[in-house]
C-alpha cells in the first residue's frame, strides 16, 4: 500500500519534472512530499506537545508569537543534526568526484530531497510570519539550488554547502538557553564560543573554498550550462555568502554586548543584542 502511494506519488511528478528539466526529482517526490509534512508536524503538533511538558514555564506561559518561535527553532535543530548526517555519507562517493558538475548518486539524491522539503516549509514560513528579509531570500535561494541539483547538477557542491548547517545546532542552543533563562551563563559563554567557531570554520571558510571551487567547475562547464542555473547558482552562492559573513559580523557584536557586565542567569531584554534574531 505505501510503496504504491508513493509510486504514485513519483508518476504524477514525473510529467512536470520533465518539463522543468529536472528529471531526477521525480524519483525523490515521495521523499521531497514526506519531509516537508515531517517538518510541518514537528513545528505545528511535535514541538508544542513535547515542548509544554518539558518547559511548562519557558513555553507554556510564553505568547502566541514566542511559542511559534520556539516551535521553529525546534524543526530547525531536527533538520539541521539529520541533514549533516546524511550530507556526511556523500562526501567520499566516486560518482561525485570524478564528475562534479554533473555527477550523480541516490544517496544523494536522497539527502537533498529531505533539505527541499525542508526548505519549502521554511521559505513558507519564513514568508507567513514575515520578520526579516534575509530569511526570505535565504529560504528562496535554498529551496530553488536545491531543488535544481536534481537535473542533475552540482550535487558534489550541495552536500557540502548542507554542512553550513552544523553551525545552526549550536546557533539554536544559544537561542534555547536565552528562552530557558540561561542567558550569560558559561554554558551559553562555551556554547557562543562553539557557535561562533563552527559558523566561521564551516560557513565563511570552507564555505568561501567551496564557492571558489564551484565557480572553477562551473567555468569549466560553462558550455554545459543553460543561462537560468548560471545566474540562480553565481548569485546564489554570492547572495548566501554575503549573508554568511553579514550574519558573522552581527553575531560577534551580539556575543560581545550579551557577556559585557551580563549578571548569570539573567535575560537580556535589548532584542537588538540577540544572536538569535539571525
Amino acid at each position: 500500500m505505501i510503496k504504491d502511494v508513493r509510486l504514485q506519488i513519483r508518476e504524477f511528478a514525473a510529467p512536470v519534472a520533465q518539463k522543468l528539466g529536472i528529471g531526477k526529482i521525480s524519483d525523490f517526490a515521495d521523499v521531497i512530499l514526506l519531509s516537508f509534512v515531517f517538518f510541518t508536524t514537528v513545528h505545528n503538533s511535535l514541538s508544542p506537545a513535547v515542548s509544554g511538558v518539558l518547559f511548562p514555564v519557558s513555553y507554556g506561559k510564553a505568547g502566541k508569537r514566542a511559542r511559534n518561535n520556539w516551535d521553529i527553532r525546534v524543526a530547525s535543530l531536527v533538520h539541521a543534526i539529520l541533514i549533516v548526517f546524511l550530507a556526511g555519507r556523500c562526501l567520499n562517493l566516486p560518482s561525485l568526484e570524478q564528475n562534479r558538475a554533473f555527477g550523480w548518486h541516490e544517496d544523494v539524491g536522497f539527502s537533498i530531497a529531505i533539505a527541499t522539503g525542508y526548505f519549502i516549509w521554511d521559505t513558507l514560513e519564513s514568508i507567513i510570519h514575515f520578520s526579516d528579509t534575509g530569511f526570505v531570500f535565504h529560504g528562496i535561494s535554498c529551496l530553488l539550488i536545491y531543488s535544481l541539483s536534481f537535473t542533475p547538477f552540482a550535487p558534489y557542491y550541495a552536500v557540502r554547502f548542507l554542512f553550513w548547517e552544523l553551525s545552526t545546532v549550536f546557533l539554536n542552543i544559544h537561542w534555547f538557553l536565552d528562552k530557558t533563562g540561561k542567558t550569560g551563563s558559561v554554558f551559553q559563554f562555551l556554547n557562543g564560543i562553539v557557535l561562533l567557531a563552527t559558523f566561521f570554520c564551516v560557513r565563511c571558510i570552507w564555505g568561501a573554498m567551496m564557492s571558489y571551487d564551484f565557480f572553477v567547475t562551473l567555468n569549466s562547464a560553462y558550455d554545459q550550462v543553460s543561462t537560468p542555473y548560471l545566474i540562480i547558482y553565481g548569485g546564489g552562492n554570492v547572495l548566501l555568502q554575503g549573508l554568511n559573513w553579514f550574519w558573522f559580523t552581527k553575531m560577534i557584536a551580539a556575543l560581545a554586548k550579551r557577556f559585557q557586565g551580563k549578571p548569570n542567569g539573567h535575560k537580556v531584554v535589548d532584542r537588538k543584542t540577540n544572536i538569535t534574531t539571525f
